[in-house]
C-alpha cells in the first residue's frame, strides 16, 4: 500500500521570510505561519488557539515568497511534512515543518496582510508550479 505525506494550511505569515541560497545556488525561504482555531467549550466559554508551523519553500516558489510575502500576509500552502532532529550543546532537539518543493508544492497569495509588494502587483498565476525545480538529497540540509 502507498502512503501520502500532504499538508494543507491557510494562515498568516508570522515573521518576515528569511531567504538564503543553497550551495547549488537555488533559493530557500523560511518563515512561520499561524493557523487559528476558534471554538466554544462545553461550559460556553469561547476560545481561540493559534498553532505556529515552520515552513521551508524552495526554488521558484521561494523567489515569489522573497518578492511578495511579508509578515501578516495570508497564504494557502500545500507541501509535505518533514521532521528534523539535531544536537546542539549536547541537547537533542527536534522540529517538524512543512516543506514546499517539487511539482506537488503549492503556494497561493491571498488578500490581507502587509506583504512586500502591493496586492495588484502579485503575479497573475498566484500558484506557481515548481515542476522544473529539482531538489537532490545533497541540496536539502536535513
Amino acid at each position: 500500500m502507498s502512503s501520502l505525506n500532504r499538508v494543507c494550511l491557510l494562515g498568516r505569515v508570522g515573521n518576515p521570510p528569511e531567504v538564503r541560497f543553497l550551495p547549488s545556488g537555488d533559493p530557500v525561504a523560511n518563515f512561520s505561519i499561524a493557523t487559528d482555531e476558534k471554538y466554544t467549550t462545553k461550559s460556553g466559554e469561547r476560545r481561540e488557539e493559534t498553532t505556529w508551523t515552520s515552513v521551508a519553500v524552495f526554488g521558484k516558489l521561494a523567489e515569489i515568497v522573497k518578492e511578495y510575502v511579508g509578515k501578516g500576509k495570508q497564504l494557502y500552502i500545500e507541501g509535505k511534512l518533514v521532521h528534523e532532529e539535531w544536537e546542539k550543546d549536547g541537547i537533542k532537539r527536534s522540529k517538524s515543518k512543512v516543506v514546499l518543493s517539487g511539482p506537488q508544492a503549492k503556494l497561493i497569495l491571498l488578500g490581507g496582510g502587509e506583504g512586500r509588494g502591493k496586492e495588484e502587483s502579485a503575479p497573475r498565476h498566484e500558484s506557481a508550479p515548481a515542476e522544473d525545480f529539482q531538489v537532490s538529497d545533497d541540496d536539502v540540509p536535513w
